[in-house]
């Protein structure tokens, strides 16, 4: 009995070998991109670059009111554009750290940050603003 079980596995491998070997010459199914698969392993890229493309379309507004800096935000239509996050980096003159005051959006589009009334002036600050991993970097130059 164990001589045609023996048999008969080698008969199957031999005949699957056959069947895959058959398989391989073949050209298989068909594409309809034939970078279907570098396009995939680029997905990431590809997503990254979408929303710096929807960042490109972004306008920003600074205004500086009394000690408010204020900031509105909108599209390439001119729609507002909501519920970013966001912060401010101040490089104080003679200090070794940046104070970091988050963006607070007041209304649809509108931004605020209040600064503190002991920081007078010239100060270097950097505006970062982000929605769903598209991020909007400004330098500004204040004078308090």
């Amino acid at each position: 009995m164990y001589p045609a079980m023996i048999l008969l596995l080698i008969g199957g491998f031999l005949i699957f070998s056959g069947w895959a070997a058959f398989q391989a010459t073949g050209f298989g199914s068909k594409v309809t991109d034939a970078d279907y698969y570098s396009k995939g392993l680029k997905y990431n890229t590809s997503q990254v670059e979408k929303r710096a493309a929807e960042v490109l379309g972004w306008n920003l507004e600074t205004k500086l009111n009394g000690r408010d800096l204020e900031f509105r935000l909108t599209d390439r239509s001119g729609g507002q554009v909501n519920r970013v996050g966001g912060t401010l980096y101040l490089a104080i003159p003679g200090t070794a750290e940046n104070i970091h005051l988050p963006v607070q959006e007041v209304a649809s589009g509108y931004y605020r940050v209040k600064l503190a009334d002991n920081l007078t002036g010239t100060i270097s600050a950097r505006l970062e603003l982000e929605r769903a991993g598209a991020r909007l970097n400004r330098q500004l130059l204040l004078n308090l």
